[in-house]
């Protein structure tokens, strides 16, 4: 029997699911939420494969019993796709394939497919290629039987390349060529951002778990179209759009894309450009499902997900969303007795009950969570200066006949206190200017 591997469909969406404890804590959430995930991709699930193991095969990450289990219900249901809720290594996808003689997709796989369908604007679509083809370079030699030929016959004999080198060399030039692009939309969205420094329009952006209900809430606010609906990844593309809060108080409010657990490295990494408009935010609503059991489970990944791109310095205000399906009351809690500094609002984006309560809380936190203050720079720390550029809005800036810089620099309070623990960074702050 020739060892070579079947010709791969062009479509299957008949999809079997397989899911393992590995004694973990989540089992059930992880198991349904996959499930989600498999119908927000459009498969057409027929049967789901649990078990549990104490460690990954690292052969075919499950054992023979569970192979000619799967075979069998490929058998039976005519399953044209196989579905893990786990990361398999390149060479375990290879031998699954093999042995299945069916197409074979991890969690990471199925996620950037999503990715894939939704995304809509050209960045979106660059980003997504992007974390395609660096998740598909460490697995160029599955499924294809062409990819090991070498050249030859009349004419072409001689060193040659195989076909393997040069779709590992096509797909390198292909990425080298979407990081180009990709940077020359970061430098607009940079220029976008330094716009509205400029003109002291403050950044309120929305973040939380996929399908918390933060682009309900976008619309709510904004009165924007941006789609929304009950699945997982429902909108990719982030939208700004100005919000009105008071008469003296306008804002840029920013809708982002989801978190999930265990969100493929090659998607954080491709989405860095669309993340920074979160991590440079001067507030950030934490829009949560206040009716769902994983609650807990789901702030603890968003936070994970925040800290990863460094925006774990900014101002949050927690946003309990749903409270209709609880039956709750609108309602705002705050950190302290003088009700100054505010945790949390509970609220239903749904209905729009509670949306006034947060606007009062989304003011006085813009107004209360920033400090003011003249910043002395000698010219040999000039990267503090492009720190205070950075991470905090310089409203004024002075260099002395030694190059030296004096800075006007509004902090966020929290970036300000970690800042000022650093002595360095205690001998630059003045009290006013010198």
């Amino acid at each position: 029997m020739v060892d070579t591997l079947f010709d791969r469909p062009k479509r299957g969406e008949r999809a079997l699911l397989v899911h393992i404890n590995f004694n973990q804590e989540n089992y059930a959430a992880d198991t349904s939420e996959f499930y989600d995930l498999a119908q927000a991709a459009g498969a057409e699930i027929l049967s789901v494969i649990t078990g549990s193991r104490y460690r990954a095969d690292p052969h075919c990450f499950i054992g023979q019993g569970k192979v000619e289990e799967i075979q069998q219900e490929i058998a039976t249901q005519q399953i044209e796709l196989i579905l893990f809720n786990h990361t398999l290594s390149p060479s375990q996808e290879r031998n699954l394939e093999k042995m299945l003689q069916c197409r074979v997709l991890d969690r990471s796989g199925l996620i950037l497919d999503i990715f894939a369908q939704r995304a809509h604007s050209y960045e979106g679509k660059l980003q997504v290629e992007l974390a395609q083809l660096q998740h598909l370079s460490t697995r160029l030699v599955r499924g294809w039987t062409h990819l090991e030929r070498q050249k030859g016959g009349i004419g072409l004999r001689g060193p040659g390349e195989t076909q393997l080198e040069t779709d590992r060399r096509l797909l390198a030039d292909r990425i080298k060529q979407l990081h180009k692009r990709l940077q020359k939309v970061r430098q607009q969205r940079i220029q976008s951002r330094r716009g509205r420094k400029k003109a002291a329009l403050p950044t309120v952006s929305l973040v939380g778990y996929t399908n918390a209900g933060k682009s309900t809430l976008f619309n709510h606010l904004t009165n924007a179209k941006t789609y929304a609906a009950d699945q997982l990844f429902a909108t990719l593309d982030p939208t700004l759009r100005a919000l009105q809060l008071d008469a003296d108080l306008k804002i840029i409010l920013a809708d982002t894309v989801g978190f999930i657990r265990h969100l493929p490295h090659e998607l954080v990494a491709a989405f860095h450009a669309t993340l920074q408009e979160t991590a440079e935010a001067d507030l950030l609503l934490h829009v949560i499902d206040g009716h769902s059991e994983e609650k807990y489970a789901q702030i603890e990944e968003v936070q994970a997900v925040l800290a990863q791109i460094g925006a774990d310095e900014i101002t949050i205000i927690e946003v309990i969303n749903k409270v209709d399906l609880s039956q709750k009351m609108p309602s705002v809690e705050y950190f302290d007795n003088r009700q100054n500094i505010v945790a949390r609002v509970a609220l239903s984006a749904q209905t729009g009950d509670g949306l006034t309560l947060l606007k009062v809380a989304i003011q006085k936190m813009l107004s209360q969570n920033s400090i003011k203050r003249w910043v002395f720079i000698p010219v040999n720390q000039a990267q503090w200066r492009a720190k205070c550029y950075a991470k905090a809005k310089v409203l004024n800036e002075v260099i002395d006949e030694q190059g030296n810089y004096q800075l006007y620099v509004e902090f966020q309070t929290i970036l300000y206190e970690k800042w000022i623990q650093q002595d360095i960074f205690l001998n630059f702050v003045q009290e006013q200017y010198l």
